[in-house]
């Protein structure tokens, strides 16, 4: 049984040392017959963009041709080589890690990286060249090309560049000024990319560039306009994360019987799945990294993991606020309402970003698409429709939303999030939670925040609810064509925890005499769900009536 290769993107080590591989080679092969030699791939974080670039650098890497065998006989591009199989010198850079504090050490990172990268290269392929870090990161590259024609006259280079928008996205994040000067005219960036440009007339023969976002793309246009964009090209679609059939394979070679899958299947798809990248792409994929993050710790413990969330996933919502910091307009909170919820939003997505001009709504709805907070699920006259794709995300916003709400209002939700817990497990009971959503609506009614209704009342309930770690929250799920509101159930029911069905109503002050009126209305929908036989399958299922009137909220249980 090959182990899995989680936190690992090095694929000479996955193959040499037994890791179970994925096989994404055959878009080797689909890469070299496009017509473009030049190509940007983008895709989320923790998506396997590393490894692929890793993949195809050993494929091309002329000092590989020994070991090709070795390396990919048992693959599809192993057992179908094209042409240019190891005819490549390989030239790879990775601008993640660069240290963004301010300008200088940006510039200090990425002249770091470059020089380095080069020297790599140069020892590697026993080049008689100097890198002098004296000089500027375009100098350098320039020098290189003009020494590696002089010495290597039929030979040609590939260049890879993995994570380009790393410290980009960094620097957008919270210092745009210094974003600006990098892709300026007399931008040090834009200068080496220009001199990247320069060597595809003599020595560059193919790219393959990968990053998260299209941030510089327009920036640095006048300078680097080679690149075709396959991110939303339906053919590329499943390049990276797993498609439904892979981490079915993944499981069969891990030994994981039927009856296991029936068990962790639904949880992996609620979690991990959901992301479509195209318009045209016939399947969804799942976020490689949490699939392996969670099937190591299953295989650890022969059980489902407490955490289902990687931690180098969850830290990303301080991110998801300084991206979302970049749009100054109203309706900011108005889209992670409408997502939060589950409504989606119909947007045209922003093929390039360029901070020069004013942030858009379309620009932060299409950079939330980009860092994988929203994913394409549908479309309506033409236009893609974006949604949350997985329940990962969903607590991502959620702590995004209760962070700004907490602020707004001085209130430190945490701190009630175990005695909330404890007491729906231990007794399916909502008191607190009531408390906690109640002190919230009549702060926020003080201040006069907002126009309540239903949704805003059972968004804020959601937000805390999707915290309780203990629990899996189910918002409208559907249950044979009836939506319950939400849905609490223990992630472990062994324990004898409870769970909870709520369904919520909403009246504005003045129409407090319609109260029992619209307990009676939610009663009854509670007992026909009740009756549903997926409903009625829930052990130490308890049901509530939440009727909020303004900012007072009237609680009943059938």
């Amino acid at each position: 049984m090959k182990k899995l290769p989680y936190g690992i993107s090095d694929y000479e080590r996955i193959q040499e040392d037994g890791y179970y591989y994925v096989d994404k080679t055959s878009y080797i092969e689909r890469l070299e017959k496009i017509p473009e030699p030049y190509i940007m791939f983008l895709r989320p974080r923790k998506f396997g963009k590393t490894l692929f670039t890793s993949t195809l650098e050993n494929y091309y890497d002329v000092r590989k041709k020994d070991k090709f065998e070795k390396l990919y006989g048992e693959t599809y591009i192993g057992k179908n080589p094209t042409e240019l199989r190891n005819k490549y010198h390989i030239l790879r850079f990775n601008f993640s890690g660069i240290d963004t504090t301010d300008g200088e050490s940006t510039i200090r990172g990425f002249k770091r990286e470059v020089a380095s990268s080069i020297k790599l290269f140069v020892d590697k392929y026993n080049l008689d060249f100097f890198v002098n870090e004296e000089q500027e990161a375009e100098n350098i590259l320039d020098n290189l090309f003009k020494a590696f024609q002089i010495q290597r006259e039929t030979e040609k280079i590939y260049i890879i560049i993995d994570e380009y928008d790393h410290f980009a996205n960094e620097l957008l994040g919270f210092n745009v000024d210094q974003f600006k000067n990098l892709v300026s005219k007399n931008g040090k960036v834009r200068k080496w990319y220009e001199i990247l440009k320069k060597g595809t007339e003599s020595v560059v023969d193919r790219i393959f560039i990968t990053g998260v976002a299209p941030i510089t793309l327009d920036s640095l246009t006048s300078g680097f306009n080679i690149c075709s964009d396959k991110t939303r090209n339906s053919n590329f679609n499943g390049m990276l994360g797993f498609t439904k059939e892979e981490l079915m394979q993944m499981l069969d070679s891990q030994g994981i019987t039927r009856e296991e899958k029936e068990g962790i299947l639904p949880i992996m798809k609620e979690y991990y799945d959901g992301y479509k990248f195209s318009l045209y792409a016939k399947e969804n994929t799942y976020n490689s990294n949490m699939c392996l993050f969670f099937l190591n710790g299953y295989k650890e413990n022969n059980t489902i993991p407490e955490q289902l969330i990687d931690i180098n996933i969850a830290s990303d919502y301080t991110k998801l606020g300084r991206m979302l910091s970049l749009y100054k307009g109203e309706e900011r909170e108005k889209i992670i309402e409408k997502t939060i919820v589950g409504e989606g939003i119909v947007s045209e997505i922003t093929v390039e970003f360029n901070p020069v001009k004013k942030f858009t709504k379309e620009d932060l709805v299409s950079m939330l698409f980009y860092l994988g907070y929203l994913t394409i699920e549908g479309e309506e006259v033409g236009y893609p429709r974006l949604n949350i794709p997985n329940v990962v995300m969903k607590e991502l916003y959620a702590d995004y939303f209760l962070k700004i709400l907490g602020d707004e209002l001085d209130i430190d939700i945490n701190e009630y999030y175990s005695e909330i817990a404890r007491e729906i497990a231990l007794e399916g009971k909502i008191d607190k939670i009531i408390d906690v959503l109640e002190e919230c609506l009549n702060n926020l009614s003080n201040r006069d925040y907002i126009k309540f209704d239903e949704k805003y009342v059972k968004l804020i309930f959601y937000c805390i609810a999707m915290n309780l770690k203990t629990f899996r929250l189910k918002s409208e799920p559907e249950v044979e064509r009836r939506y319950p509101d939400i849905l609490l159930i223990p992630k472990n029911r062994d324990r004898g925890y409870k769970s909870v069905m709520i369904e919520f109503k909403y009246l504005k002050k003045e129409e407090a005499n319609k109260l029992k009126e619209k307990q009676e209305e939610g009663k009854k929908q509670l007992k026909e769900y009740a009756e549903l036989e997926e409903i009625k399958a829930i052990e130490g299922l308890r049901k509530y009536c939440v009727v909020a009137v303004g900012a007072d909220i009237a609680v009943s249980e059938i």
